[in-house]
């Protein structure tokens, strides 16, 4: 290709100002090479410019002219500057092309931004961009605890409906929803006066059949029915009638009395007996009806008691459905309440991991509500069965909630460790970069970084910090870099802080 003027060549000019397409138009186009003393712009650098603009942000990418033997180049990397641009205070791609001649002229470029002398060969020297400071890491091989990532909601330890025992009016309701109870604290209070006059009644038959076993309010009924007064009545009269009836028959024989007065005594005789099993029987009834009453008199008891609706045990009140005046049937529901002191995560766990979750693993929790934040559970049942719908079966961890703070029907997602153990690459969370949904790191290649797309299998925190499990992009022993302040460009150069390189995976 042979030799073109060069349009900017204008020596009686005291400063230029030119683009990428002016430049282009006056250079060679595609196809030169570095070193070439010829003027104008080369393929390389149309390449250099677009990263160039792409980290000023300008719509129209402005070039810095130096003279050709202040540029150095190596193969498939950007054009850099050796010395003699003055006060270059951003990086730039600088592109093979013309300097003007005359010494010391000044090349306004954007006269905000950059500010460009151009000299002879032996000009002052260029201000050049200083090292990036960071922080490097040494890609290592660890052997990882697979934790199994799973799905849930929490609920209640206990959740109740409370319902009415008896019927009644609705006299006070002592509670409202949200509202925090204790054990057998009273919720609900029923009109009593019906159930007391049942309760006096019963009291009343019960201290009757007492009285007729011959028995105070606290006595055991006798267990000999044969010490009571009625049953020792009829026994003297059938011992009475037993005798004279003994000696009618002795005397019949004798024929000192006629058939009749023997009949008479034969009769009085049974009649006597009679009335003796009779009050031996009559002392059964009187103890089976003492009982009866008795357990009467305790339901009514009972029933006067749960005219006041207790709580069960400690919780709060969710929902609450009656109001004072209200008439309640049987089995009516009043309240729910729910049991929050403990609460259950029930997790949908895929079911490849079925052999490897077992009962008393600590599970890490995080809900929505709770950002950053992280609760513990310890995984207490594991369901037997796998959905044919979702193809997960269920584990349930119970967690600690005296502070409250955790509330039953929350999102959760856990991580649930498993007994499986595997080789894995891990990089620190702040080492990796991630745009347009693409995952980079820095990779180190002497004294610069090149950025290295990775794909990474997932993302844990523990006592090593929060890091990227990777999956493809980096191998063990490589090294990535982590800008103390600021960002990494790809090709930059960096330095590393001193006491800072550390492995990535220990």
């Amino acid at each position: 290709m042979g030799n073109k003027t060069n349009p900017l060549d204008d020596s009686t000019s005291e400063s230029h100002s030119f683009t990428l397409n002016t430049c282009l138009k006056a250079g060679r186009g595609q196809g030169g090479a570095p070193g070439d003393q010829k003027h104008g712009c080369y393929g390389k650098s149309a390449y250099n410019t677009s990263c160039y603009a792409s980290r000023w942000g300008a719509s129209q990418p402005l070039l810095l002219c130096v003279p050709c033997s202040k540029l150095k180049y190596s193969s498939g990397e950007p054009f850099t500057y050796a010395s003699g641009v003055a006060n270059l205070s951003k990086p730039a791609f600088l592109m093979h092309s013309y300097c003007l001649k005359s010494g010391g002229l000044l090349v306004s470029l954007l006269s905000a931004l950059v500010t460009v002398g151009c000299a002879n060969s032996n000009g002052a020297s260029a201000d050049v961009r200083k090292p990036v400071a960071v922080h490097i890491y040494t890609v290592a091989e660890e052997t990882t605890q697979r934790r199994v990532q799973a799905v849930g909601s929490l609920f209640a330890l206990e959740e109740s409906t409370l319902s009415a025992e008896v019927e009644g009016v609705v006299s006070k309701v002592l509670v409202d929803v949200g509202d925090t109870v204790t054990e057998g604290q009273p919720l609900v209070l029923l009109d009593p006066r019906e159930l007391q006059f049942d309760l006096d009644r019963q009291q009343g038959a019960v201290r009757e059949v007492r009285a007729q076993l011959g028995i105070g309010p606290n006595e055991p009924p006798p267990a000999d029915s044969q010490k009571l007064a009625s049953v020792q009545h009829a026994q003297a009269d059938l011992f009475d009638a037993d005798r004279k009836y003994n000696r009618a028959k002795e005397l019949f024989k004798d024929n000192l009395i006629s058939q009749q007065q023997l009949d008479e005594a034969t009769s009085r005789y049974q009649s006597t007996k009679a009335t003796y099993d009779l009050a031996l029987q009559e002392v059964d009834r009187l103890k089976a009806l003492l009982i009866s009453t008795e357990a009467g008199e305790k339901l009514a008891e009972k029933k006067l008691s749960d005219a006041t609706i207790r709580a069960p045990y400690p919780g709060a009140i969710k929902t609450r459905n009656i109001h004072p005046g209200e008439y309640l049937r049987v089995e009516s529901p009043v309240m729910v309440l729910v049991r929050t002191d403990t609460l259950r995560a029930r997790l949908a766990v895929p079911e490849r991991w079925a052999g490897w979750i077992k009962d008393g693993a600590t599970v890490d929790l995080q809900v929505e509500a709770f950002p950053g934040e992280t609760f513990q559970g310890r995984v207490s049942r594991i369901n037997p069965a796998v959905s044919q719908d979702s193809r997960t079966f269920e584990a349930e961890a119970l967690l600690d909630n005296k502070s409250g703070r955790l509330k039953p029907g929350f999102f959760v997602q856990a991580s649930v460790p498993s007994e499986k153990k595997e080789k894995a690459i891990f990089v620190p969370d702040a080492a990796v970069n991630y745009r347009y949904g693409v995952y980079k790191v820095f990779l180190l290649n002497g004294d610069r970084v090149f950025e290295r797309q990775i794909r990474p299998a997932g993302q844990t925190e523990d006592e090593k910090g929060r890091r990227f499990e990777v999956a493809e992009g980096l191998k063990p022993g490589d090294r990535v870099a982590e800008a103390v302040s600021g960002e990494l460009h790809d090709g930059d150069t960096i330095q590393e802080q001193a006491g800072m390189s550390q492995p990535a995976a220990r």
